[in-house]
């Protein structure tokens, strides 16, 4: 009997510990959440595009878990305001850290 639990318990723990590294932790994204990163990413990256007001390549996009920064340069403070609404408006979007600044 003490040989079952023995196994019983080393078979549990190589369970958990399996399982446990296959969620995600305050510092590693699943792979899931990733996708969705990446998604919402170039949903960002595709409304900064759209907007005639904005010049997509002064502005770059980063996500992490749902959270979105803006980092770059930029010719006004009207531009960083807008790209912060467009960015919001997106689908997804948890938050935005501003970066950007004024050339």
């Amino acid at each position: 009997m003490t040989r079952f639990t023995t196994l019983s318990v080393l078979v549990a723990a190589i369970a958990l510990t399996t399982l446990g590294g296959c969620a995600s932790t305050w510092n590693h994204e699943s792979t899931g959440q990733y996708v969705d990163d990446t998604t919402i990413t170039t949903k960002v990256k595709s409304a900064i595009l759209n907007e005639p007001t904005l010049k997509s390549a002064e502005i770059n996009v980063e996500t992490y878990k749902g959270r979105v920064q803006l980092s770059g340069f930029v010719s006004s403070r009207a531009s960083i305001d807008r790209a912060v609404q467009v960015t919001q408006a997106v689908p997804g979007v948890s938050s935005v850290t501003n970066d950007m600044r004024v050339k």
